[in-house]
C-alpha cells in the first residue's frame, strides 16, 4: 500500500504506524541507563518518551473499548513521564508494543466517522483519535530525535 494513493483510513493508519516505527529506531541501542538520563530541564527522556506515548494510546484508543487502565481524571497530573526502578527500555518498547497492538484491534472495529463519548471532550470521532494521535507521536518522535542526538550523536529518521 502506498499512503499517497491510499485511502483515507489507510493514509492515516500507515502515517500513525511511520510515526510509531520511528519511535521504536529511536530508542533501539540505547543503554537503559542513558535512555533514562535527563538531558533537558523537563522529564523528558527516550525512556519517557516510550512510557508516555504508550499510556497515551491506551488513553485514546482504549476510549473505543472502555480498557483504559492509564486514564487520569481530568485535571489530575500527568505521572506518564516518570520511570520507575524496574523499567527497562526493552520493558518499555515491549509495552508500546503491546498497546499500539491493541489501538489498532480497538479501532478496527469501529468506521473513521464513529463518535466516541469522552468526558472532557463530549464527541470525537475515530477520525479525530487518528489525527490527535498522530500529531502526538510526531511531536514526541521528534523529541526523541532531538534526545537521542543529545545522547550519542545519532540522528536520521531510523538513526
Amino acid at each position: 500500500m502506498q499512503a499517497s494513493t491510499a485511502s483515507e483510513r489507510e493514509t492515516l493508519e500507515a502515517f500513525l504506524d511511520f510515526y510509531r516505527d520511528v519511535l521504536v529506531h529511536k530508542v533501539r541501542g540505547v543503554s537503559n541507563r542513558d535512555a533514562g538520563r535527563r538531558l533537558l530541564p523537563s522529564l523528558t527522556t527516550l525512556a519517557g518518551l516510550v512510557k508516555h506515548l504508550t499510556v497515551v494510546e491506551r488513553n485514546w484508543f482504549g476510549r473505543l473499548t472502555d480498557d483504559n487502565p492509564d486514564a487520569l481524571p481530568h485535571g489530575q497530573e500527568d505521572t506518564s513521564w516518570v520511570l520507575a526502578s524496574t523499567d527497562t527500555i526493552d520493558s518499555l518498547l515491549a509495552e508500546y508494543d503491546q498497546a499500539c497492538a491493541a489501538s489498532r484491534k480497538a479501532a478496527a472495529g469501529y468506521t473513521l466517522d464513529d463518535i466516541v463519548a469522552r468526558p472532557d471532550l463530549p464527541q470525537v470521532s475515530l477520525r479525530w483519535i487518528y489525527i490527535h494521535m498522530i500529531e502526538e507521536t510526531a511531536r514526541h518522535t521528534g523529541h526523541a530525535d532531538i534526545v537521542r542526538e543529545l545522547t550519542d550523536g545519532a540522528t536520521g529518521v531510523l538513526g
